[in-house]
């Protein structure tokens, strides 16, 4: 069908299909060689940078994941709910900039570990932000920030409440993850490193192997002092936790105890450290969970077998941190006075 113009020319009425948007640039992240902190005569190593997402994290997938599907289900309604939502930072971020998108209020519940640029990010946004301090019973944020958002759900009209840690849309955001990093190679990793926190990472990419009957070992790299795969080893009171991004003060809904293969603990210093090496040596200015697993990798190197093919998730960029990992002073005042390592870093599945 056709329409006529006063000059006589044809206008078309047909419906063209819709041209990509930012949320379409979600996903599809590089996967680059790490050649020069891991030489490749042994083994060979390959980031997947999820930075290039647009809101600058790996978060950027499940904030989408789960967002579409409440809209989709009507448990979202854009111009009259309320997205109310826990996060140490780049969740905040990625649902803030969804919501914008979509038209739909976001109130973000953070702790004083959040950063304050990350803050002003999810405010540029549009989202409102609320700081919560420790849970006066266990003297941790993450159940405070919990109990806030509950609050609010009770307060808020039409309000929603994603919740990563249980959402199974936050797991399947990390089927395509894993898709992405078996398509960009020859075939499937021998062994797989990334951090955990909500566990959803670990869930999608630890199914994707083993209902595509992969034999990827998957290594969770978690922070010393989470209680994530167990209770807090001895000593771990001496690693206070600083740097967001990995670990939990929870056990995740979503996680299940036969996701890893191997479980890695790290210190804030080992974050640090991981994270200097790779500016160091690649030029790539990472966050604190990719310096954990980096460091996680360079522990783990001797039990990696040789010619292997190893892929590590770098879950976001370092330019949000310059205050704190890449300032000397900062680091000097909030890590050193403590232990650069735990003497209980590392557990076999079976001893989780």
């Amino acid at each position: 069908m056709s329409l006529v113009t006063r000059d006589g020319s044809a206008l078309s009425t047909a419906r063209r299909p819709r041209d990509p948007d930012i949320t379409a640039t979600i996903g599809g992240t590089p996967l680059v060689a790490l050649d020069r902190l891991f030489p490749p005569e042994r083994f060979q190593v390959y980031a997947k940078c999820e930075r290039f997402n647009p809101g600058g994290s790996i978060k950027d997938r499940a904030a989408k994941s789960m967002l579409e599907e409440a809209i989709r289900t009507s448990k979202v309604v854009p111009g009259v709910s309320t997205v109310v939502e826990s996060s140490s930072g780049n969740l905040g971020i990625a649902l803030a900039q969804l919501c914008n998108f979509h038209g739909i209020a976001l109130v973000c519940v953070v702790d004083p570990h959040t950063t304050t640029q990350n803050i002003a990010i999810m405010r540029a946004y549009g989202a409102r932000v609320e700081v919560v301090d420790r849970d006066p019973a266990s003297g941790q944020y993450l159940p405070a920030r919990i109990a806030r958002v509950r609050a609010l759900l009770e307060a808020v009209p039409d309000a929603y409440w994603p919740n990563q840690y249980a959402n199974e849309c936050n797991a399947l955001a990390h089927h395509h993850t894993m898709r992405e990093i078996c398509e960009a190679l020859p075939r499937a990793p021998d062994h797989l490193f990334l951090a955990t926190s909500t566990t959803g990472t670990l869930r999608g990419c630890a199914d994707y192997c083993r209902e595509n009957g992969l034999a990827t070992r998957v290594t969770a790299v978690d922070a010393v002092g989470s209680v994530i795969f167990g209770p807090p080893e001895p000593g771990s009171i001496r690693h206070p936790r600083r740097i967001p991004g990995h670990g939990a003060a929870i056990v995740p809904p979503l996680l299940r105890p036969d996701l890893a293969d191997r479980v890695v603990r790290v210190t804030d210093y080992e974050c640090v450290r991981g994270c200097r090496r790779l500016l160091a040596s690649e030029s790539i200015l990472a966050g604190g969970s990719s310096g954990a697993v980096v460091s996680a990798l360079q522990r783990s190197s001797s039990s990696i077998e040789p010619g292997a093919t190893c892929v590590v998730v770098l879950p976001d960029g370092g330019d949000r941190y310059l205050d704190t990992i890449y300032s000397d002073s900062w680091v000097d005042t909030h890590l050193r006075p403590y232990p650069n390592r735990s003497p209980h870093h590392e557990q076999d599945r079976n001893e989780v």
